[in-house]
């Protein structure tokens, strides 16, 4: 069960880190800010395109539309993570590049899934036991290996801003754990559109100049892919896993480009690549055996999202139903007292008395 349930946050990871090597084969074209913009919104475009497909083969199947929308009440919260992880994670990154060291941006990006984990044990509560903080140490660990350069990671006044950019993203991440419950691929394209027209904006005005065809739609490919793909996969773990075990699985990116890397560009590992490896294969296998166990009592709610009729949803419908499974609509969850193995995913948000 463990390892089905990481696999959603371990492929958003492989598709990120993926991305991070060709988009340097691309940075040399476009400026860093512009080339933020257009993979955020290869991103949006390309989830577009992909539910504009869905929702009319849906209608040619005269499949119920399953998908209706971010409710109200949710708004804020994407509004949120748009405004922190899209727009001003984004901007304090380059800032901060432009006035601090590869080496030492890369060790101070490790932060990012630290602080994930802080703010969601410290101000959502999200239970973690001492297993789940040790692999999230492991994998730590494992980034700072990976990206250590001795003499290069100097502090300076930019490494203020790469570390204001981690918050953003933590903050990020734990707003869109509020909207998992939703179309993960709508929840994504939303935020590349909006990250991507914010960011390419600001680029044009600070007097970016307009690349070449080629580099614009090998930008938007790649964002496609490395961002879109992998934040619908990333809102997915979000839903099944909770927060803080995503953004561990998710800090393994690193991980995934480096191979990659070594695959464009040939060479040798070094030792603290194959120590880097070792550390966050440990701290992904403390999290994969992991195996939380209690009687909790579910409280009343009532959402949409994909579900198939386990015994989390026992409920009636209210339109037609044709049999198929998985299919979303609104739906109540009564109160329910039970106990089995879980993660802190979307029906699992309770507290934990000690």
């Amino acid at each position: 069960m463990s390892i089905r349930a990481a696999l959603p946050a371990l492929a958003a990871a492989l598709l990120f880190g993926a991305s991070t090597p060709l988009a340097k084969l691309l940075v040399g074209d476009i400026p860093p800010l512009l080339l933020a913009g257009l993979l955020y919104l290869g991103s949006g475009l390309g989830l577009s395109v992909v539910l504009a497909l869905r929702r009319a083969r849906a209608r040619a199947r005269r499949h119920p539309t399953t998908h209706l929308g971010i409710p109200r009440a949710e708004l804020p919260w994407l509004v949120g993570a748009i405004v922190f992880g899209g727009v001003l994670g984004p901007a304090l990154l380059m800032f901060g590049l432009t006035q601090t060291s590869g080496a030492a941006a890369s060790l101070l990006l490790n932060v990012e899934g630290v602080l994930t984990a802080v703010i969601a044990w410290m101000v959502f509560k999200e239970n973690a036991d001492r297993q789940i903080v040790l692999g999230m140490v492991a994998i730590v660990v494992g980034g700072v290996l990976l990206s250590w350069e001795p003499g290069g990671a100097a502090f300076s006044t930019g490494a203020l801003f790469i570390l204001g950019a981690c918050l953003c993203w933590a903050i990020d991440n734990n707003l869109t754990r509020k909207v998992s419950t939703n179309d993960a691929m709508l929840v994504a394209g939303l935020k590349g559109l909006a990250a991507g027209a914010c960011n390419t904006a600001l680029a044009f005005a600070a007097g970016a100049p307009m690349p070449a065809l080629a580099a614009i739609g090998s930008s938007l490919v790649v964002g496609f892919f490395g961002y879109g793909l992998s934040l619908t996969l990333f809102v997915v773990g979000l839903r099944v896993l909770g927060t803080a075990r995503t953004g561990a699985y998710f800090s393994v990116a690193p991980l995934f480009g480096v191979v990659l890397s070594l695959a464009i560009w040939p060479g040798v590992p070094g030792p603290l690549f194959w120590l880097a490896a070792a550390s966050m294969a440990l701290g992904v296998w403390l999290h994969v055996r992991e195996r939380h166990l209690h009687e909790h009592t579910h409280e009343p709610i009532e959402h949409t999202h994909q579900h198939r009729h386990d015994v989390h949803h026992q409920h009636e419908h209210r339109l037609a139903w044709n049999d198929d499974e998985p299919h979303a609509h609104p739906h109540r969850h009564d109160v329910l007292t039970h106990g089995h193995p879980h993660y802190p995913d979307i029906h699992h948000r309770h507290s934990h008395s000690r």
